[in-house]
């Protein structure tokens, strides 16, 4: 589980932002303005900053240089509706890790957070469902102590559906995130090896079938 920091003064984003942290095992921690997200970095230790940039009270680029003067091991994520290219190059030449344009799609934001608490270590690599343990770092899945034996796309698969925890991901989706987008297959393929998943693992009830649209892991 990581600790974020939302800097986002429309109180509903932030809100929204924070409940999909939640159910993907990590905790939001909401500031709607520079002095309140500097007063909580000074009281708790913070794994990522989602910086929007026009906050009401000084610019988002003035905060994150702040940020990274003061709390120089922090990484922060732009998220901004300014989607000009010069406001995108500050910010990436600032030293943001990534720059995301809103409106954006939570199973967008949930990735790229992924990826920079994947860069910076901070991304929850064991996981526990009732008898089943999965170390994404060594790369070993056991039941009831036994290490079960999966196929290289169906550990992909079970990958995906971890950090992806709580979310519905299309097949279409899970395809191209477990495999690539050029992996030569179709829906029925994600129908498949969801059953074998399903019937080693013995995550019948937690592997949710959303109809007509994918598959959801709920723990």
């Amino acid at each position: 589980m990581a600790d974020i920091l939302i800097v986002e003064d429309d109180r509903t984003i932030n809100e929204l932002i924070r409940r999909t942290l939640t159910m993907t095992g990590h905790q939001g921690l909401p500031a709607f303005s520079g002095r309140e997200a500097l007063s909580v970095l000074e009281g708790k230790r913070i794994d990522l900053v989602l910086l929007d940039i026009g906050l009401p009270d000084m610019e988002g680029f003035a905060l994150m240089r702040q940020i990274f003067r003061e709390f120089s091991d922090v990484p922060v994520i732009c998220v901004t509706a300014r989607d000009e290219i010069p406001d995108r190059v500050k910010g990436l030449t600032g030293g943001a890790e990534d720059y995301i344009v809103k409106p954006f799609a939570m199973e967008e934001l949930l990735a790229r957070v992924q990826v920079v608490l994947r860069r910076f270590h901070k991304e929850q690599s064991c996981f526990h469902i009732r008898d089943v343990e999965i170390d994404l770092a060594g790369g070993c899945v056991k039941r009831g102590g036994v290490t079960v034996e999966l196929t290289n796309r169906e550990y992909e698969l079970l990958k995906v559906l971890l950090l992806n925890k709580n979310i519905a991901l299309s097949r279409e989706r899970l395809l191209e995130l477990a495999w690539g987008i050029d992996f030569y297959g179709d829906d029925r393929t994600v129908d498949v090896h969801i059953r074998r998943l399903r019937q080693k693992l013995g995550l019948e009830e937690e592997i949710k079938t959303i109809f007509r649209y994918g598959y959801r892991l709920e723990f």
